[in-house]
């Protein structure tokens, strides 16, 4: 198993950052990310960082039936 160290330093060598985050608040740090992701430059669209993972009805466009 590597050491602490050696893991910081290969994380950061791919040019990311090692997070401890409570275990908690993972799913608000995982929808973050999902949500930067998906806001990259022509993509996405906006909506709150605390919205269901299926997004809010309300803001959905109605979908026409076959």
């Amino acid at each position: 198993m590597p050491r602490f160290d050696t893991l910081l330093e290969l994380v950061r060598t791919l040019n990311y950052d090692f997070m401890m985050v409570p275990r908690s608040l993972v799913p608000v740090v995982q929808a973050l990310v999902r949500d930067h992701r998906k806001d990259q430059p022509g993509e996405g669209e906006e909506r709150s960082l605390y919205a269901p993972d299926g997004g809010d009805e309300r803001t959905q466009e109605p979908r026409d039936e076959v």
